[in-house]
């Protein structure tokens, strides 16, 4: 796993303005295409799969984009046409790692980005004619994405989310969700398991904060008659009843450190070992894993396993915080709402100006769960009348604000975690 993977969100990646990017699990095609491109005198960053590309595009400016076709983790057409969405002045080509690059002479190769990728095509050596003169598809725009089902809002980093979910679902790839209290990575979960094609398997959840740690590993991994005083019948643990699924390890920051390695072996080796039991048995598990902590700080202070780390971050999907994305919350607002009333069978109320203008100042450190028990209670509170108005909500400090006050638009990811570093 890439030590760049793990790299903090508040020490960002740095790349030279016109460098370009190789995204390749193939350490010698990288070796291959660097050497072609330092002849041409271009700068070039590594990355070793999809999902360290996208980490590093985010984090960093390009010139270029150069994907292997046989990408370790993620589909590199696909790849490409989300890389084309995102980032349209981004030159992105697809290359083949099973067919080796001769590289450039020295000082010779063109600064022009695509006529470099026709340079490198042309000196490949043609000791496989058929798929040397196969043609590549040019990387297609890829229409704008719909909303994972159940999500809310109008923001772009839900349009993001919803692709890179997509991009992944498919896959048996472990995907990392990350993100604050409240933000609903158990919705992420759950849409990388309907997105799958283990939709109509079963769908296991663990909260690793939730049981205690002497219960948590026969949880798990199940035990059998007499592995301690209590067991009086052999029973299947949680991964276990997930077989063919997928298993969520939600709050993975809380597991312990001696179930840690145990964890870490039946992710590596797909086996699992009861309690109590010499016997191994394979499980063919989906894991997703969430927290709302810093794993790279408990890597570091001893807390967290490093290798596991690397092991759940394969694929980590962050989740912005309520308070970066402004235009989602009066579109959240006027869903919990039209909820209410139809639990209620009453009329869905409206939001007044000062309302709405109250609720997108406010910074909600409780996420998205937060607003919506805000909105259970104002709706009770407003016992039927027709409006929402700001009295119905909590008078405490940072629900006084007034139009003026506050950011206008959501702050870049990137801009508040700097903010919160200072």
């Amino acid at each position: 796993m890439s030590q760049t993977l793990a790299t903090s969100r508040k020490q960002p990646l740095t790349a030279p303005q016109a460098a370009f990017m190789v995204a390749s699990g193939d350490a010698g095609f990288r070796k291959q295409v660097l050497a072609a491109l330092s002849a041409a005198r271009h700068d070039a960053v590594e990355a070793e799969g999809g999902a360290d590309a996208l980490l590093k595009l985010e984090l960093g400016r390009y010139a270029g984009l150069v994907l292997d076709r046989q990408l370790p983790d993620l589909d590199a057409d696909e790849l490409a046409g989300l890389v084309a969405s995102q980032y349209p002045q981004l030159p992105v080509e697809v290359l083949d790692s099973a067919v080796p690059v001769a590289g450039l002479r020295a000082g010779a190769g063109p600064t022009d980005f695509r006529a470099l990728i026709q340079a490198l095509r042309a000196t490949r050596p043609a000791a496989n004619p058929p798929r040397a003169a196969a043609a590549l598809p040019a990387p297609v725009a890829a229409p704008p994405a719909e909303l994972l089902p159940g999500m809310v809002g109008n923001s772009p980093h839900l349009t993001d989310l919803s692709a890179l979910v997509r991009l992944v679902a498919a896959r048996r790839t472990t995907v990392l969700v990350l993100g604050e209290t409240g933000t609903g990575k158990e919705m992420i979960a759950q849409a990388l398991h309907q997105e799958s094609g283990r939709a109509q398997r079963p769908f296991v959840v663990v909260n690793c904060a939730a049981i205690p740690e002497a219960l948590l590993e026969s949880e798990l991994f199940g035990f059998t008659r007499g592995a301690f005083t209590g067991a009086v019948q052999t029973r299947a643990g949680r991964i276990h009843a997930a077989h063919t699924g997928t298993l969520f390890l939600d709050e993975i920051g809380e597991l312990p450190l001696g179930l840690q390695a145990k964890l870490l072996r039946f992710l590596q080796q797909g086996e699992l070992q009861k309690l109590g039991s010499n016997e191994t048995q394979r499980v063919d598990v989906r894991v997703v894993a969430a927290t709302n902590q810093d794993l790279q700080a408990r890597v570091e202070a001893g807390e967290f396993r490093r290798d596991l780390y690397y092991r759940l971050a394969v694929f980590p999907i962050e989740l912005q915080p309520l308070r970066t994305r402004v235009a989602d919350v009066a579109p959240l607002a006027r869903h919990f709402l039209r909820q209410l009333a139809a639990e209620a069978a009453m009329p869905e109320p409206r939001l007044a100006v000062e309302t709405l203008d109250l609720l997108e100042r406010y910074p909600w450190p409780g996420n998205v769960r937060e607003l919506q028990h805000a909105l259970e209670r104002a709706f009770i509170l407003a016992a039927g009348e027709a409006e929402l108005a700001p009295r119905h909500f909590p008078v405490a400090e940072g629900w006084q604000v007034t139009r003026g006050n506050g950011p206008r638009r959501a702050m870049p990811w990137q801009e508040v975690n700097a903010s919160v570093a200072v």
